[in-house]
């Protein structure tokens, strides 16, 4: 397990407990990682997330998202990673697989995804793509 990179860590354990055929999926929780579940809440990939506190390590639980029998998250993928960061310009932001799904961008601004991104007329790092 890495733990240089938490969001990386994250993404696969949604991944792998949603193939799985898992209801929840609990992971350490920081400020990056709540901001990218209340993304994936907002658009509908996941349910719910429930922060908690496992003695001093911030936790959380999220309740994954299912439709006629499969996951709604048909992919995840981190982008940018620790050793390679990704950035993209504003005018280098399109939609994502004609948007069906979104990207996930860390921006000066915030965490949002590429349509916000376009709104609020900022770049940033790629951190994920989910479809």
């Amino acid at each position: 397990m890495s733990q240089s990179d938490p969001i990386a860590d994250a993404l696969t354990r949604i991944r792998n407990s949603q193939k799985a055929g898992h209801e929840t999926v609990e992971m350490p929780l920081n400020k990056t990682i709540e901001s990218v579940l209340e993304i994936l809440k907002k658009e509908g990939f996941i349910e719910a997330f429930y922060p908690f506190k496992d003695g001093v390590k911030r936790m959380v639980k999220v309740e994954l998202k299912y439709y006629q029998g499969g996951p709604v998250i048909r992919g995840i993928k981190r982008v940018s990673t620790p050793g390679r960061r990704t950035y993209r310009k504003v005018k280098e932001i399109r939609p994502f697989m004609n948007s069906i799904g979104i990207n996930i961008f860390s921006t000066p601004k915030g965490i949002m995804t590429d349509k916000e991104a376009q709104l609020n007329q900022v770049g940033g790092e790629l951190l994920c793509s989910v479809w």
